[in-house]
Parts: C-alpha cells; sequence; structure tokens
C-alpha cells in the first residue's frame, strides 16, 4: 500500500488526470439532459482544467516551495532558489485552472495554453538532461515526463472539441 500511494504522489499528474476523467465520466452519467458530443466535451474539459490543470499545479507548486529539497533529488537535480520560481508559475497555473473550470471557452484556452508551454519546456529540458547529464531520475525521465507531453496534447484536443460554446458547432 505505501508503493502505491508512493507512487500516486510521485506521479501526481497521472493520478490527477485519472481522478479528472473519472469525474468527467460521473459527471456525463449524471447528466439529466440528453449525452451528446458537445455536453460530453463540456465535462470532459472542466474536469480537465479543475483536476489536471488546478489541482495538479496546486500540489506541483506546493512541492516545489515547500518540499523542494526531496522534489530536486526526485528530478535528479540539486537543490535551487528556481524552485521557487517554478513552484509560484504553478500557483498562477493552478488558479487559473481553477477559474476555468466555471469560466467560458476563451478562459480554458488560457488555462490550457500557459501550462502547455511551461509543461512542453520542461519536457525539452528533461530531454537535455537525459542527452547530456544521463539523468534518468524517476522525476526526469519517469511517468513525470510522459505526462508533460501527453497533458498538453489532451488539453488542446478537449478544447477543440469543445470548441462549441463559441462557435455554436453541435457537431
Amino acid at each position: 500500500m505505501e508503493q502505491i500511494i508512493k507512487f500516486l504522489l510521485q506521479n501526481f499528474g497521472l493520478t490527477f488526470f485519472v481522478i479528472g476523467l473519472i469525474f468527467s465520466v460521473y459527471s456525463i452519467l449524471m447528466a439529466r439532459k440528453k449525452l451528446n458530443k458537445p455536453s460530453a466535451a463540456e465535462n470532459l474539459i472542466k474536469w480537465f482544467v479543475f483536476f489536471s490543470i488546478g489541482v495538479s499545479c496546486l500540489y506541483n507548486g506546493i512541492m516545489h516551495t515547500v518540499f523542494s529539497e526531496a522534489i530536486a533529488k526526485f528530478i535528479g537535480w540539486p537543490d535551487s532558489p528556481f524552485q521557487q520560481e517554478v513552484g509560484f508559475a504553478s500557483f498562477g497555473f493552478s488558479l487559473i485552472g481553477f477559474i476555468a473550470f466555471k469560466g467560458s471557452w476563451q478562459t480554458k484556452l488560457c488555462a490550457i495554453a500557459g501550462p502547455s508551454c511551461f509543461l512542453l519546456g520542461a519536457a525539452g529540458g528533461h530531454i537535455y538532461q537525459m542527452i547530456t547529464a544521463g539523468n534518468f531520475a524517476p522525476g526526469n525521465a519517469g511517468v513525470v515526463f510522459y505526462m508533460d507531453i501527453l497533458l498538453p496534447i489532451v488539453g488542446w484536443v478537449l478544447l477543440y472539441l469543445s470548441r462549441h460554446s463559441v462557435t455554436g458547432d453541435k457537431s
């Protein structure tokens, strides 16, 4: 049980992504209105921005500001003041994720765009560290790395699928 909890906490991006999917499915199944693509897409994106952006970035912010030494070790880096900056940037992304949960399509666009730049940039940094420093620590080359790529892709796909809220396109 300890190993499972450790895995879930170390791979928080995956953990909160799956929790968001569970909430999305539940919300879709409990919807009283007729199930259709636009309402399903809206449920998926709102829970995605809540958990994969809001909660995940809040957790990341706390970890990088309060537990910076442990996180640096997990990533395979020395502890650095830059972790505080990463933490506070994460708090900002978290805030927009929570706002976007009930916000407009444009707000959801903002909640996807900023963290996407951050996550894809982090993925590039992880690749660079793997190649130049041989850093294959779990926090650099494990699930964290793959989620840095997957979450922006999923976010943009969900944003595209939920475009009906702006365009009126119900297909």
